[in-house]
């Protein structure tokens, strides 16, 4: 076996560094070493303390593979309007969220990052109490970018350090920098007069480099933990026969019409937690026709159910997938409607209930990018659910 020592070291004036070393000794003989530092931040952004994010009393918890924990609810910032995101984010903070979801794509990690200090400063929590995801968008899989597009999320969050950071797709599209356009988005230049530059371009990154760079993003302590998003099976299998640290979580979508059993029973055998996007269904997705966008709170069977435990159909979903072992990041900028999508870890549902909201499945995805990227000029999408 290894032996694992860890040495630390707290040094510095104007900027405290703590520095942490672990050094494993194989047992060939060849010596691993990995350091990780944490940086009190500058003004204006938040100090990253010794990690120890604590849930509310009865809100369900999830344990990654690492040890770390991270609450099994929290608040989905996609689709949340401009101007409204500070606000809904700091009262979620003090209606008890210790978990928050966020992206480059979603246009809105400064207003979250805003929210999120003003609970501090508030003394709602400290930093180490949160738990704060978020995304690689599509432009930025090459090595030499990865680090600039987290470090640019950890800019507009005021943070020195994400919990999680996720490949946001498996999808590499054409660079476009930083002070070009932000976010980036799908199409590489919406304001062109060429037509071949109106649209989506792919590039050829391999998973392999991008994920490379995700664990030097690890190993320097930007980021405590990291995984994916919207990644296969077939595409965890090949990361996993490779990598140095294997993905923490990879978050998909799931709802009772997308239910992914067979792809969660998979994360469970390989210590890879899962969170479920969009658990409530279609109500994010306006672009789609009225057959596809089909939503599951009017669904008979869900309205049944949560009449007899007394609770909205929001719940009702929450719930199983809470019960089934995962994460999951519903978006509401409505006080009253976080409190409740909150409010399921004191109650469950019967052995019936969950077999019968599971048999609701149709494998019906509302977020597919070989759907949607068809208007993004490339006349196939990009389908990587094939």
């Amino acid at each position: 076996r290894g032996l694992a020592v860890w040495q630390s070291a707290l040094s510095g004036n104007m900027a405290s560094v703590t520095c942490r070393v672990r050094t494993t000794v194989r047992a060939d003989g060849r010596v691993d070493m990995v350091t990780e530092t944490s940086t009190i931040a500058s003004e204006g952004s938040v100090r990253s303390d010794e990690k120890s994010t604590v849930a509310p009393p009865g809100q369900p918890t999830i344990t990654l593979r690492s040890g770390s924990v991270m609450p099994a609810v929290g608040l989905g910032t996609w689709k949340a309007e401009p101007g409204v995101v500070q606000t809904a984010v700091t009262e979620a903070i003090k209606r008890g969220y210790r978990h928050i979801d966020c992206a480059c794509d979603y246009g809105n990690e400064h207003e979250v990052g805003a929210g999120i200090r003003a609970a501090i400063e508030q003394g709602v929590c400290t930093r180490a109490e949160l738990w704060v995801t978020s995304k690689l968008w599509n432009t930025y899989h090459a090595a030499e970018h990865v680090e600039l597009a987290c470090r640019k999320t950890l800019t507009d969050l005021g943070l020195d350090y994400v919990d999680l950071y996720l490949i946001h797709f498996p999808i590499a599209t054409k660079f476009v920098p930083i002070e070009t356009r932000y976010p980036p988005e799908w199409i590489y230049d919406p304001d062109s007069k060429d037509a071949e530059l109106q649209k989506m371009i792919p590039v050829d990154v391999p998973l392999s480099e991008t994920w490379g760079a995700m664990e030097q993003l690890k190993e320097k302590g930007l980021a405590r933990e990291i995984g994916l998003s919207n990644h296969t099976c077939q595409a965890m299998m090949d990361l996993l026969k490779w990598c140095k640290y294997p993905p923490a979580v990879n978050q998909v979508e799931i709802h009772p019409y997308n239910a992914q059993g067979s792809f969660t029973e998979f994360c469970k055998e390989h210590r890879i937690a899962v969170t479920g996007f969009s658990p409530l269904g279609a109500a994010s997705y306006s672009w789609l026709d009225n057959e596809t966008q089909q939503t599951v709170l009017s669904d008979p069977a869900l309205s049944e159910i949560a009449k007899r435990h007394g609770k909205s159909v929001a719940q009702v979903c929450i719930r199983w997938q809470v019960q089934r072992g995962l994460s999951v990041v519903p978006k509401s900028v409505n006080p009253e409607r976080q409190s409740a999508n909150l409010a399921v870890g004191d109650w469950k549902l019967t052995k019936e209930d969950m077999e019968q909201i599971s048999a609701l499945d149709k494998r019906l995805r509302y977020n597919d990018p070989g759907d949607f990227c068809r208007g993004f000029g490339l006349p196939n999408g990009y389908p990587i659910y094939a």
